[in-house]
Parts: C-alpha cells; sequence; structure tokens
C-alpha cells in the first residue's frame, strides 16, 4: 500500500475544482453493504475509512474552480444535460472490494454505460473549453467507488484478511442521474457541494424500474 494523499498536479490545500460525480447518499442497500466491509478494517491502522454520505464515482473532472470561469462552467453543464436526456438510468452491481495500492474500493459492473457517460462528458467538455482542457486521460479508467483510502505505506496483508473474512451479498443499486459538484480534497477526505444534478431519464424499452 502506498499513501493516496500525495498532492496530484495542480492541486494544493484550499484549491478546489469541479468534476462530474456518481453519488450514493441515498443507497441504503450500498451502505449496508459498505458497513459489512469497513466493520473489521476499522480496527486497522493505515485508511481513512469513507463516510456514507461521502461515497462517489468518479467520472471527469471539469477544471480548478479558478480556470474555469461561471461562464464556462454554465456552458459545460448546459450540453451535459442536453447530451445527458438521452441515456437512461444505469443500474450498478456491487459485489466484493478489491484492495488497490492507494484504496479499498469495489470495481463496478456493468462498465460500459459508465464508460460511455464518461466520453459524452469529456467530448463536452472539449466541446465547450477546447480539447487541450479536457482534464485526464480516457484510456485505463476503471469506474470504481472505493470504501478507504491508504494513509500509509505498508503492506496489504492485513486489509486482505480482513476483507476475506466478510460474507455478504452482492447489491444492484440504480443511478438516475450525474452530480456536477465542487470537490475539495482536504483533511484525508474527498467533500464536495453539488452545483447541479443532471437526470439520466431516457426510457429504455421492456426495462423495468429499479430500486
Amino acid at each position: 500500500m502506498r499513501d493516496h494523499w500525495w498532492w496530484r498536479p495542480g492541486w494544493r490545500a484550499g484549491r478546489r475544482t469541479y468534476a462530474f460525480h456518481l453519488t450514493f447518499q441515498d443507497q441504503p442497500a450500498l451502505h449496508r453493504l459498505v458497513a459489512a466491509y469497513q466493520a473489521p478494517l476499522s480496527a486497522l491502522d493505515g485508511l481513512d475509512l469513507i463516510p456514507y454520505r461521502w461515497l462517489h464515482l468518479t467520472l471527469q473532472d471539469v477544471g480548478f474552480t479558478d480556470e474555469v470561469g461561471d461562464a464556462d462552467l454554465t456552458a459545460v453543464a448546459g450540453v451535459a444535460a442536453g447530451r445527458l436526456t438521452c441515456a437512461a438510468p444505469i443500474r450498478l452491481t456491487f459485489t466484493r472490494p478489491v484492495i488497490a495500492p492507494e484504496s479499498l474500493r469495489f470495481e463496478v459492473r456493468p462498465a460500459g454505460p459508465l464508460r460511455a457517460l464518461r466520453r459524452a462528458l469529456r467530448e463536452t467538455i472539449a466541446g465547450v473549453l477546447g480539447h487541450g482542457r479536457v482534464p485526464g486521460r480516457e484510456e485505463r479508467w476503471v469506474p470504481h467507488v472505493s470504501i478507504a483510502y491508504s494513509n500509509a505505506d505498508g503492506p496489504m496483508e492485513p486489509y486482505a484478511r480482513a476483507l476475506g473474512g466478510v460474507r455478504s451479498e452482492p447489491v444492484t443499486v440504480t443511478v438516475r442521474g450525474v452530480q456536477l459538484i465542487v470537490l475539495e480534497r482536504d483533511d484525508h477526505l474527498y467533500r464536495w457541494a453539488t452545483k447541479a444534478t443532471l437526470p439520466l431519464s431516457a426510457t429504455v424499452p421492456g426495462q423495468r424500474p429499479g430500486p
């Protein structure tokens, strides 16, 4: 394991960024699953457990708040909202967390609809701000929801043993919107304020509404 909280390029204490996330405040079944896996981790050093309120799936960064003006942000949000009216709610399944070098996380399935959402958002940002201002890279993106971040360098075996002792059934949730947020990463925690929720409201023929 290695410490997750190093400063990525451009980040510093107090700086904020705009981003598109999926958030899970109103998903009690997912919260229960997270609780089952966090319980044995709570006795171990080296981790920052993520409160349910701040569970998230990062889709796409937009840009730092001191570099993206209000008019540009409004334009990005408007174009994205128009594009996402063609997207249907997504049913996501969470099975067992895996261990990455900096986090313990669910790698969410199916990945295909999430990658399509990310592409649409990246194309939106490129169309409004220019191709050179789209943060991050398209390739190697793995949609995931972390339940804990590593705050130190050390072995992963204690965490693997703790997770391996949990027996819990997979959970499927339905996501009906994408959040445009203002994000901070101070104090070993990602926190945000929501600027807008962009609905995923298209109807898929033959698909029944999910929970």
